[in-house]
């Protein structure tokens, strides 16, 4: 059955709070390091959605949690490594493929790639520090978020899936 275009909209809304809300409030924070869990909502947009959604979302997330609650100066560099993480994201996961190898490498893209690549060039500009004397944080960063990454993921997904189905065998058994 193909959902309306209303609950999809409804559905994205509601994921771009909730990384809004994980991102902001339930992340460690330093100066050159965020870790958090605000990607597992952008992840499951991906998968839901595909490539465009969870790249715009990400960006529109970024924005948002970025003019309600201000960490710094606003980049747009940021967002456009967000808006690349939800694409990266959504052309591994796309029609709920979420496979161990497409796992891992998705999660290598995001993390060492965007997250250590983009955003610490993104970070030496904004503070005018050179990108090496950044990057050993930065490493160790990356490292923690690829396992936290290939961890959650999977386990997020097969848990809202079997949430999902048990859901559907209740409304079926109560008809």
């Amino acid at each position: 059955m193909r959902k309306s275009s209303t609950t999809q909209l409804v559905t994205i809304a509601v994921f771009i709070a909730i990384e809004v809300i994980l991102t902001r409030f339930l992340s460690i924070q330093t100066p050159i390091v965020r870790l958090g869990f605000g990607f597992l909502p952008v992840a499951m947009l991906a998968i839901l959605y595909g490539p465009i959604w969870a790249g715009v979302a990400y960006a529109i997330g970024d924005i948002l949690g970025m003019l309600i609650w201000p960490s710094g100066s606003f980049f747009f560099g940021f967002t456009l490594s967000a808006f690349l993480t939800g694409m990266i994201y959504g052309f591994f996961f796309k029609n709920h493929d979420v496979r161990l190898p497409k796992v891992l490498i998705a999660c290598a893209l995001v993390c060492f790639v965007i997250n250590l690549g983009l955003d610490t060039v993104w970070l030496s500009i904004l503070q005018g520090q050179a990108y090496l004397a950044i990057l050993p944080a930065r490493i160790l960063k990356a490292v923690i978020a690829y396992v936290l990454q290939i961890t959650l993921i999977p386990i997020v997904y097969h848990g809202i899936c079997l949430l999902y189905t048990s859901d559907a065998a209740d409304e079926r058994s109560s008809v």
